[in-house]
């Protein structure tokens, strides 16, 4: 985002009272697009639209609509996950999962972010299969699976190397 696009979208945020849901910012801020180097994506491609997600500030939501792959995958989760009974989805395992998929964009920032999509097709299959979401452990072991059968190198001593 250029700073006169920041400062446009921001403007935009001011009308929102933080803490705010996800639901409160697509509703506000929805249909504004933010341009990044992988393309073009308006906000509610980026932020799940749920009570349950909550930003703290326009910070928190300027921050995750800057990084727009990882948001449109752990948008997808969230919302995928609201489908579960009894569940938690708690911040340490969102930040979790977050941080696998920012492990996944440098390790494969040349090939179209397939690692991102792999990762996150298994993380929904899994909770429509089996209810439940995998454990942080069990996403860092498939994605470094991926990265593996893909040839990338994944060292014991990185996120990725479980």
């Amino acid at each position: 985002m250029d700073a006169e696009e920041l400062a446009d979208f921001e403007a935009e945020l001011e009308e929102l009272t933080f803490p705010a849901t996800g639901s409160e910012v697509v509703a506000t801020v929805g249909d504004h697009e933010i341009e990044s180097v992988e393309g073009s994506y308006s906000v509610k491609e980026l932020v799940p639209e749920t009570d349950e997600e909550t930003f703290d500030s326009p910070a928190a939501v300027r921050v995750q609509v800057q990084r727009p792959t990882v948001a449109a995958a752990m948008k997808r989760i969230v919302e995928a996950s609201e489908t579960l009974r009894n569940t938690d989805f708690s911040w340490s395992q969102r930040k979790a999962y977050e941080t696998t998929f920012q492990e996944l964009k440098a390790i494969d920032a040349d090939d179209d972010d397939e690692g991102i999509r792999a990762i996150t097709d298994w993380i929904i299959e899994r909770i429509h299969n089996k209810e439940a979401l995998p454990t942080s452990r069990a996403v860092r072991r498939e994605a470094a699976k991926f990265c593996r059968a893909n040839g990338y190198q994944v060292r014991n001593d990185e996120w990725l190397g479980i």
